[in-house]
């Protein structure tokens, strides 16, 4: 301090502050030193105060279960990962061949029910394994594990899977006395869900699709479904009709008289063999309401998992294309070095990347609402949102980054961009 102020005397007698220039200049220099060096000095004289010290060094603990967590369990990373090989080993050689004959070969249908997926779905008092609590998350884990073989194969595999997870979350105890033991045999039945209608902007709140009550108690069905997977091998149908008292689903056996069905082959999920079903007044029980009336059947949480199962499949085809492009780019050589060494290229794969992790979590997000029974509608439509524009564009881009080979079937990218397109139209098919 003392050298400080010696200077700051011997600036203020020297005769360069005569001239009111120089004089303006060093009083604003004079003024920030001193303020500076007055703060340096209440800094370097700082006492610091010692707290008894502990046994061990302080560490923040563990947040509370209850925070925001989507990490699976043990037990769903087992069920992911097993899913995961099948998938690799089972479904990605036979993908190419499936979408060729627009059919997935029944020796893989059946290699998945003897995978219990279906009896994931079963209370245990039926023969299943289910426990108490809905396993919306593990599903969604297990719809992205099958998607990233084949997204056509996977509906096609998951589609019965979609009519027990309604029975068991929705059906009245002779429905799922009926119908729900027969999910945990080794020949599980094939059953799909029928929602799409074959008309422009179609909403499934507003069905053309009807059942009208008959003198005898029952009712009569009528209507035209499209794209319903595995619908002429199907041996059970979940159909969804307008009622007098709204949207509801109904339990339709194939062999009820007046169900006409025809191939449908469409642009994607070829594999899933879909087609299209005619209703022409089937005659159906009163029992064949899901839910009986009850009051506890919600169509619109309906939708909304259906489209979370369509967001999980999504989710898995983008991690498919991911982890197809990297190498590829990698060991593409243009003009003496990789492909991804371009900025274009690289920014392309960092942002399939980004936007496939946000698909995932927007989904994994909306899955834990509705399995902790919590409204999650919302969270349902925003996750749809990005995964049938960003799954679109994932596609796309995909293509793009193979060039000539992603217009060509010899590489996989091209029939992943024909089915992630299905993403943004679908409704029914499947359910988590």
């Amino acid at each position: 301090m003392g050298f400080g102020l010696k200077i700051l005397n011997r600036i203020g007698g020297s005769s360069m502050l005569d001239d009111p220039k120089t004089r303006k200049t060093a009083t604003a220099l004079l003024k920030g030193a001193t303020s500076t060096g007055f703060r340096l000095i209440g800094t370097v004289n700082r006492q610091f105060k010692s707290a008894p010290r502990p046994n061990k060094a302080l560490r923040p603990g563990a947040g509370s279960p209850e925070l925001f967590d989507l990490t699976p369990t043990d037990e769903q990373q087992m069920v992911r990962d097993t899913v995961a090989g099948f998938a690799a080993e089972q479904l990605r050689p036979a993908a190419q061949a499936s979408d060729t004959a627009c059919e997935t070969p029944k020796a893989l249908l059946a290699a998945v029910a003897e995978l219990g997926i279906g009896s994931m779905q079963v209370p245990e008092a039926l023969g299943g394994v289910a426990g108490s609590e809905r396993s919306v998350v593990t599903n969604a884990l297990i719809a992205e594990a099958l998607a990233h073989g084949d997204l056509g194969m996977a509906v096609a595999c998951l589609a019965p899977v979609g009519v027990a997870v309604a029975l068991a979350e929705w059906g009245t105890a002779q429905q799922q006395a009926s119908y729900l033991p027969s999910f945990t045999d080794e020949k599980a039945p094939a059953a799909t869900i029928a929602v799409l209608e074959p008309r422009p902007l179609f909403d499934p709140f507003k069905l053309s699709t009807a059942a009208r009550r008959t003198d005898a108690g029952g009712y009569i069905l009528s209507g035209e479904k499209s794209l319903v997977p595995i619908a002429a091998s199907a041996e059970l149908f979940l159909v969804a009709a307008s009622t007098t008292h709204g949207p509801a689903l109904f339990i339709v056996e194939s062999g009820t008289k007046g169900i006409h069905i025809s191939a449908e082959p469409a642009m994607g999920l070829r594999a899933a063999a879909t087609a299209r079903v005619r209703f022409d007044n089937v005659q159906l029980s009163a029992s064949a309401l899901l839910g009986g009336g009850e009051g506890d059947f919600s169509y619109e949480n309906f939708i909304a998992r259906s489209r979370l199962a369509w967001c999980a499949l999504a989710v898995g085809t983008a991690q498919a294309a991911l982890d197809y492009l990297v190498p590829y780019c990698n060991e593409r050589i243009a003009f003496g070095e990789p492909i991804s060494h371009r900025q274009a290229v690289a920014f392309n794969l960092s942002n399939i990347a980004i936007e496939g992790d946000g698909m995932r979590l927007l989904t994994w997000r909306a899955a834990a609402l509705a399995a902790a029974g919590k409204p999650f509608v919302r969270e349902a439509a925003l996750a749809r949102r990005l995964c049938a524009d960003k799954g679109s564009v994932i596609g796309a881009d995909a293509v793009q980054l193979l060039g000539g080979h992603g217009f060509v079937k010899e590489h996989p990218v091209e029939r992943w961009y024909r089915d992630l397109r299905a993403v943004a139209i679908m409704e029914g098919g499947v359910l988590l």
